[in-house]
């Protein structure tokens, strides 16, 4: 108990921030998919292109930033593959993801030797890392400044993310369209809305978002890449849009959650608690989540059941003593 106080601090929320990032990124593009129809879990391997080609890039021009632009445009490409089969030709979308999935981790591990000439980890102690954006005035506060300044310019564009795809599905006529495609694609279709290119522009976001959470991962939270090294988070941002009910605000919460566990297990580790033991906590949260949603979808199901059975045998809802029709006694 000591241990967990001494790490209850600002550094720890600061931490959370920066660990959070690639879960949400990832996130939020899992949740425009989701908002099409299309169950995508792809997130995994398409964060591991990000990660791998944002450090070809970095590497190989020595700036971060084109290191970016390659991370989104190998991940915009594998995206583009995935729609092909999941639109097209009509694949599953489970069998397309697991299969994008297992071609990330074996391309990667491939092109490790030839392009870098080592294997299992690439790292350049001269890599340079994406940079880090310091708020005038705000940055100089003691505690506040740590909060809100002195991250990568990817944890302002995640957050600001949140809020352009909050206004984007519920404020705007393309977020009506997105939402009615994903919910009743026949009706949509009947109206004059394109289902098919609703789908690829999802797709392609998805991609843009995973590959600037690998970018994050491999160029702002460290500067090498190892293989592997997504280590289950696009599964967990996967989990993230189901407990947030595809929702943005909901996904920012669900990844705010998963982000702390991993900066609290980094920190116990640091306080001498047993690796073995912190190493397991970001996955039994996982594991808890998908519990919890599982009871809530069930609890729905017996809702909408209990509904429509009331609805054939003609039950309506309770009438309310006092209201009309209903004299109180």
């Amino acid at each position: 108990m000591d241990a967990l106080v001494g790490v209850l601090d600002v550094a720890l929320v600061a931490s959370t921030i920066r660990l959070f990032t690639p879960i949400l990124l990832a996130g939020l593009g899992g949740l425009v998919t989701a908002r099409v129809g299309i169950f995508n879990i792809a997130l995994e391997g398409l964060m591991l292109f990000g990660a791998f080609f944002a450090v070809v890039g970095t590497a190989w021009t020595g700036q971060p930033l084109v290191g970016l632009v390659f991370a989104v445009v190998a991940a915009v490409l594998v995206s583009l593959i995935f729609a092909v089969v999941v639109v097209d030709l009509g694949g599953d979308a489970i069998v397309a993801g697991l299969a994008v999935n297992m071609l990330a981790l074996g391309a990667t591990t491939y092109l490790m030797l030839p392009l870098f000439g080592v294997e299992g980890s690439f790292y350049d102690p001269t890599l340079q890392r994406l940079p880090q954006v310091t708020i005038p005035v705000v940055g100089a506060m003691p505690i506040v400044g740590s909060l809100l300044s002195g991250y990568s310019i990817l944890v302002y564009v995640a957050f600001a993310l949140v809020v352009v795809l909050q206004v984007l599905l519920f404020r705007h006529p393309l977020g009506i369209r997105i939402r009615a495609v994903g919910e009743q694609p026949l009706a949509a279709a009947s109206v004059g809305v394109s289902v098919r290119g609703l789908r690829y522009l999802a797709i392609v976001v998805c991609g843009i978002m995973c590959g600037l959470a690998g970018a994050e991962l491999s160029i702002s939270l460290v500067t090498q890449f190892v293989i592997g090294m997504t280590a289950g988070r696009g599964f967990i941002a996967l989990v993230a849009v189901m407990f947030g009910r595809a929702h943005p605000l909901g996904v920012l919460a669900a990844s705010l959650i998963f982000g702390f566990m991993y900066a609290l297990t980094l920190r116990l580790q640091g306080a001498g608690s047993a690796p073995q033991f912190v190493a397991m906590l970001p996955y039994l949260v996982t594991i808890a989540v998908l519990v919890a949603v599982a009871i809530r979808q069930r609890r729905a199901q017996a809702n909408r059941a209990r509904t429509a059975i009331d609805d054939q045998a003609g039950i309506g809802p309770p009438a309310v003593v006092g209201s009309a029709g209903v004299p109180p006694p």
